[in-house]
């Protein structure tokens, strides 16, 4: 069924469903690590992941860096 949807298609649902899912769940795992075993590199990086998929986001939608 995938094969039937345009590239754009395909994009768009990636975007808006697949990577918000895949962020939230990378930082809540990390949010779970830092309460149980306080910081550590696993959850930082887990962390950094969620906020990295959510720059990522913001900037395909075209919300990215201003000029100061």
């Amino acid at each position: 069924m995938w094969l039937f949807f345009t590239r754009r298609l395909r994009m768009w649902l990636i975007l808006t469903v697949v990577v918000p899912l895949a962020t939230g769940l990378l930082r809540r795992i990390g949010r779970t690590l830092e309460a149980r075993n306080g910081s550590s590199t696993v959850s930082r990086a887990l962390l950094r992941a969620g906020d990295l998929g959510d720059r990522a986001r913001s900037t395909l939608r075209g919300g990215g860096r201003r000029a100061d």
